[in-house]
């Protein structure tokens, strides 16, 4: 596997705009003449194909839910960086660039960052444009507010309904093309293959949701925007829908995967409330521009927040990081939430929880003030847990929110296959180790409004390819291939449930597996024992697994089962990724690897890579390539937000 990072030479601010200009450009006219296969709708998929159809091409679009508008994307809450500086408080183009590449602990490239701050701008104008409901000042500016990890206010925001307002945005441009004729969308399709041709990306291979048929599309290019893999761990603040499949299965062609085990724990989300749970509810990091964090100094104590004094509470955040405070980056809050819970100062009834305290804001500026901002917000947790956050401190733990790992790929986005691209939370290129909040918009609108229709020019411009009709061999056998493994998945559904294991009992195993093991905190020990034990649990999958129905309708018993499966798969090389990595970064904390006040500690002499894992057979392990990072225009420094 060859990783060619394709990072243009030249001066960090010089290298988006001269590569623009050095890169093949395709003729309007003869635009029409290719197609794209964009699978995905969400604000990288959608900006992706409303962009590159608006400019000529023939797009088909691939949507698991019945519409784009219910892509993950819509849950994004608090907001988008942008380097406008409205506010004239400091901020600049190299400020959003520095603090994205600090707060992800300098595991990310230099160039991909920059430019991702450097377009942050035009985001901004180009959702205005499109009549995306931004919050404004009283005079009818835009206004920002402040996120974790950057001591400006950079951040634009629709209420605590961000990505809805972005998505909608979105999905109008898409909207206009699909009236056009120059995007025929797909719906209830999942992707289960992509299909090669001569070693490009000449297709993909979709099981229709809603009748089980197995189709196969061919294209020109495929583009991959099938967003994270959080739901590996069961619980998760991610859609259900969210799977590893369409990108686990690129990767089993080709495509090599890059750090697995960055996985962002959330450190505002409501806690988990019992066993028959399926999903977790984000609370936005927006809350901790007035929310205090708190827990109380004593261990065990009890009391009702109301009754516990203030020289009995431990503000640990504000203490600790007098800086930034409550504001600092989400891997950083999320491990002092942890210790402050393992040291016995939890609160509600499982003891794994915190405070989130708007007293002292509702006092300084008024409840009108405070619901203006966050109205939404508070009435979801106080619907959710039946608990006022006017009245009383809302509580809140860690959970898996966000994976800066993905599909390895170069400066133009494209994967280790030719021909195959991805963009958005699908790929790992800008946030290195640890996300700041407010990014991930960024960098899907980013990757499909302003960079990807760069990259598919210059790659048809460069790349000669046979004709295709999309009835060759390679789409017989990914399809017959596809329809293998569905027979597999039911093949224990024939003598009935009984002595039978539901999916959802078997991702519940694997989920507490990774938890407990790759979760906020990991070590040799554990990981080793972690990755003795997923073969059992793959093994029971497939032996015991009861799915009822057959692959002829719509199953979504069905469907979970096949990303189950994917998941299982997929554990492997996050677990493998974690215990490579004998160093502490961002997300990524190994308990051998700390300061001595329990801070990640870097191990820059030999971990300053991007670990990228390529598929060899399903009975070999990964092999793990490394593409070196180096820095010329920061200095990797030891993250400090004190």
């Amino acid at each position: 596997m060859e990783l060619n990072s394709r990072v243009p030479s030249g001066p960090l601010a010089d290298k988006w705009s001269n590569h623009r200009f050095s890169n093949k450009l395709v003729n309007p006219a003869n635009r029409r003449k290719y197609k794209v296969i964009v699978v995905g709708t969400g604000l990288a998929g959608a900006s992706a194909s409303a962009t590159l159809a608006e400019q000529g091409y023939n797009v088909q679009t691939f949507c698991i839910q019945d519409s784009p508008r219910r892509a993950h994307s819509i849950a994004a809450q608090g907001g988008i960086n942008a380097a406008k500086n409205y506010q004239n408080d400091g901020d600049s183009i190299h400020r959003l660039f520095y603090d994205t590449i600090k707060g992800g602990d300098f595991r990310a490239r230099e160039a991909n960052v920059y430019r991702l701050a450097e377009v942050s701008n035009e985001i901004i104008d180009q959702c205005v444009a499109q009549g995306v409901p931004f919050a404004r000042e009283y005079g009818g500016t835009l206004a920002n507010r402040s996120f974790g990890g950057a001591q400006v206010s950079r951040t634009f925001y629709a209420r605590g309904q961000t990505g809805q307002q972005l998505l909608l945005g979105a999905y109008s441009a898409l909207s206009r093309q699909i009236h056009a004729g120059k995007v025929e969308m797909f719906t209830r399709r999942e992707m289960m293959d992509v299909v090669l041709v001569d070693g490009q990306a000449r297709g993909i291979t979709t099981r229709n949701i809603m009748t089980g048929e197995v189709e196969t599309f061919w294209a020109d290019v495929v583009i991959l925007a099938t967003g994270g893999y959080g739901n590996a761990y069961f619980l998760s603040t991610n859609a259900m829908a969210s799977n590893v499949t369409a990108a686990w299965r690129a990767h089993k062609k080709g495509a090599g995967f890059a750090n697995p085990s960055f996985v962002q724990i959330h450190p505002t989300c409501i806690p988990v409330h019992g066993d028959y749970q399926s999903k977790l509810t984000l609370m936005s990091e927006s809350l901790r521009n007035d929310g205090r964090v708190w827990v109380p100094k004593n261990p065990g104590d009890k009391r009702h927040p109301s009754e516990i004094p203030e020289e009995d509470r431990d503000y640990y955040l504000e203490n600790k990081y007098p800086s930034f405070g409550n504001l600092v980056p989400r891997d950083v809050a999320s491990r002092n939430a942890k210790e402050q819970c393992d040291a016995g100062k939890g609160v509600g009834n499982t003891g794994l929880a915190v405070y989130l305290d708007f007293a002292e804001a509702i006092r300084r500026d008024g409840e009108e003030t405070i619901l203006k901002k966050y109205g939404n917000l508070f009435q979801m947790y106080e619907k959710i847990t039946d608990s006022n956050p006017l009245v009383e401190p809302m509580m809140i733990y860690p959970a898996v929110h966000y994976t800066m790992g993905g599909l390895w790929v170069d400066y133009d986005l494209m994967t280790t296959i030719p021909g195959l691209f991805a963009i958005g939370e699908c790929n790992f290129s800008d946030h290195g180790a640890n996300r700041l909040g407010a990014s991930a918009l960024m960098q899907g609108l980013a990757d499909g409004y302003f960079i990807i229709a760069t990259s598919v020019a210059h790659y048809l411009g460069t790349t000669s390819m046979e004709k295709i009709s999309g009835t060759e061999a390679p789409f017989k056998d990914s399809k017959r291939e596809v329809e293998d493994r569905i027979d597999m998945l039911l093949k224990n559904s024939s003598g009935g449930p009984a002595g039978k294991l539901t999916v959802d009992e078997i991702h519940k195993e694997l989920g507490r597996l990774l938890w407990d093991n790759c979760g906020m905190a990991r070590n040799k020990e554990d990981l080793e024992k972690a990755l003795e034990e997923l073969p059992e649990i793959r093994q029971k999958f497939w032996d015991y697994v009861y799915v009822p129905g057959d692959g002829k309708a719509l199953n979504q018993s069905l469907e979970r089962a096949g990303r189950v499966a994917d998941f299982l798969e997929f554990a492997e090389i996050m677990i493998r990724d974690a215990l490579a990595r004998e160093e502490s970064c961002g997300c990524h904390l190994r308990e051998e690897s700390q300061t001595e006040e329990n801070e990640a500690k870097r191990d820059d002499e030999n971990f300053m890579h991007v670990a990228v894992w390529e598929h060899v057979s399903s009975d070999e392990p990964p092999k793990l390539h490394k593409e070196m990072l180096d820095f010329e225009f920061v200095t990797p420094s030891q993250r400090s937000y004190k």
